[in-house]
């Protein structure tokens, strides 16, 4: 590669990057509380008809699967998820806990796929991020967006609510089609990273993953969800458009590191 072009890639990697933090073991994302994120990998391309995002509920089969007893000390209230762009400005709603019309925004994501620990969460894209690559004008609604994955949940009679955003470019091929749901109608106002203060939110810190001493306390009738035995497995495909550009780890890291990461997102 010229050294002419090297200068040009470093000069857009510094005109749009982020330095992020994840804790990855086999793929798997750990965040603070008990959602593992199996998909989609950070700094991924997306598109296709839907957005895909696959989570284990259960901590890798620490926690048992609803309905859970009044009195369990640990417990999962609900997951919400939103995809919002401080760039766009936009914050749209892909579930929080009520189903609306055609699926424009899901339903409660603990209740689907009833005795699965890993939830598949499918939400097709609204119109206005319909499109093929980078986005070619200002007022375009494409380009770097964030899953944000909100949990409320008790851990060992302590309740949190915590604030977990994996970045994702919206730059693959989304079909134009009169059945996508109106950004519009989905749309939230969006609030500042002060307001939202996800420091504060996630002082429980990330938790479960390998090397983490957390027992968790549990009572009731919940569902083991064949916790022990065999779980549907969510590769890293699972939620990626296509023509996806995967993120690789060095072995010599071990099987966990916590990965400081650059992602570079050019418009």
């Amino acid at each position: 590669m010229s050294s002419k072009i090297l200068a040009a890639y470093a000069a857009l990697c510094i005109s749009r990057s982020a330095a992020l933090n994840f804790t990855i073991a086999n793929g798997q994302i750990f965040t603070p509380g008990f959602a593992i994120l199996d998909a989609p990998q950070p700094g991924t391309p997306l598109g296709g008809d839907t957005i895909e995002v696959a989570l284990d509920v259960s901590a890798n089969g620490k926690l048992n699967l609803p309905p859970y007893g009044d009195d369990s000390p640990s417990q999962i209230h609900n997951i919400t998820i939103f995809l919002y762009s401080y760039e766009t400005g936009r914050n749209f709603t892909i579930t929080n806990g009520t189903e609306t019309g055609n699926n424009a925004s899901l339903g409660d994501i603990m209740l689907s796929e009833p005795g699965s620990t890993v939830k598949h969460v499918k939400w097709h894209w609204p119109d206005c991020l319909a499109g093929d690559g980078q986005p070619t004008s200002q007022d375009s609604d494409r380009g770097v967006y964030n899953i944000s994955i909100r949990q409320n949940f008790r851990l060992n009679g302590d309740d949190h609510y915590t604030i977990f955003d994996v970045p994702i470019s919206v730059t693959n091929k989304i079909d134009s089609s009169s059945d996508r749901p109106s950004c519009d109608a989905l749309n939230n106002p969006l609030l500042s990273p002060e307001e939202i203060n996800a420091t504060a939110a996630n002082n429980v810190g990330i938790l479960f993953a390998p090397g983490d001493a957390t027992q968790v306390e549990q009572s009731g009738t919940g569902s083991t969800g064949g916790i022990g035995g065999g779980k549907p497995e969510a590769t890293p495909e699972d939620g990626l458009g296509s023509g996806t550009a995967m993120l690789s780890w060095s072995a010599a890291a071990g099987w966990i590191a916590t990965l400081s990461l650059t992602v570079a997102f050019f418009l």
